[in-house]
């Protein structure tokens, strides 16, 4: 019997974040303390960038075989760090205001040749607050994208190698959301700039591995299953945010924390394992990763799992920063205004 989904799952019920961080706050109000800002992530930031500059200058005199296995084997981790360093910026845990969270974002994007950050920003928000509401969370895959993609390995295997592509499809689908705005438009400009300089200083290979990086970093990678492990339905039942717990989570900034991030978006990257050791009556009862790759091969290789297997809800109960407890009145006003141009 066919198993395999060809539409969305549906929920009738409220995403369930909100009411599970009040529960949680309920018997463990000393979460509470571990919310707020963490500086130090600006100098990771700077020295992963750094390093992607160092590496790219290094391939581009080499082989072109050595331009892609540097990618996939260094730079893909590198570009993926510093996705995680622009969602920090986002929820506003790098600095407490917003403008340094945003130079910070333009910075993380230099190596990355495609200007993604101020946009990534104003969508993450909204799926934040909406989550799994089809016309307003661009984290969902477009029903077209679905169906094009299918069932098989082949089809997946290159949706996850073009997904930066798709990404940038998604956002024409989400309403209520300015596509351009000054911000953008200033990411685009600097990106421009920064690709035609290295290009005239280091040649097109140095261009290729930033490119490579990225495609690597979201893609056909083991990295790349961190974005079927955060919602994607892979266990049964009806859950729709998932954590992994593997090793990797070093080299990704403890990314793989995502039920914790979802429940606590106000705790920074560095603490957010502390959430998980505080409460394992919640989240070790929770079905959970403890492999990207084993689960990037078998979202292959499963003609069951499709991007359809995914939760939608016509419910918009909004959730806002301050419904998950957060003491920082400029997060909460802008967590009040996510729709608002950034």
């Amino acid at each position: 019997m066919d198993t395999s989904r060809h539409e969305f799952a549906h929920a009738d019920t409220p995403e369930p974040h909100r009411a599970r961080t009040k529960e949680i706050l309920a018997r463990h109000p000393e979460i509470r303390d571990l919310i707020g800002h963490n500086p130090t992530t600006f100098f990771w930031t700077v020295g992963i960038v750094a390093l992607q500059y160092v590496l790219a200058a290094f391939v581009s005199t080499r082989p072109w075989w050595v331009v892609f296995v540097v990618a996939y084997c260094a730079g893909a981790f590198a570009n993926h760090a510093l996705f995680v360093m622009i969602h920090e910026c986002t929820h506003r845990l790098v600095f407490k205001r917003k403008m340094p969270n945003q130079l910070t974002e333009l910075i993380a994007n230099l190596p990355m040749c495609l200007p993604g950050a101020l946009s990534f920003h104003k969508y993450h928000l909204k799926h934040h607050s909406f989550q799994g509401v089809y016309e307003l969370d661009a984290d969902i895959p477009s029903r077209w994208e679905a169906k094009l993609v299918g069932h098989s390995a082949l089809g997946k295997a290159l949706w996850l190698l073009l997904y930066p592509v798709f990404q940038i499809v998604r956002p024409m689908r989400v309403k209520e959301v300015s596509l351009l705005d000054a911000w953008s438009l200033t990411n685009l400009g600097v990106q421009i700039l920064v690709n035609v300089a290295v290009y005239l200083v280091w040649g097109p290979k140095a261009v290729v591995y930033f490119l490579a990086s990225l495609f690597f970093a979201i893609g056909l990678h083991p990295l790349g299953a961190r974005w079927i492990q955060r919602h994607y339905m892979t266990f049964d039942g009806d859950q729709e945010t998932f954590s992994y717990y593997g090793k990797l989570n070093i080299v990704a900034f403890n990314v793989g924390y995502h039920n914790e991030h979802h429940d606590f978006p106000s705790v920074a990257w560095n603490k957010l394992p502390r959430i998980r050791a505080m409460v394992p009556e919640v989240y070790d009862r929770l079905a959970y990763h403890t492999s990207w790759t084993m689960l990037l091969l078998r979202f292959l290789f499963d003609s069951k799992l499709s991007l359809f297997d995914r939760m939608i809800r016509e419910n918009r109960n909004r959730v806002t920063l301050d419904d998950q407890v957060t003491p920082d009145a400029d997060l909460i006003a802008a967590a009040r205004q996510p729709l608002a141009p950034v």
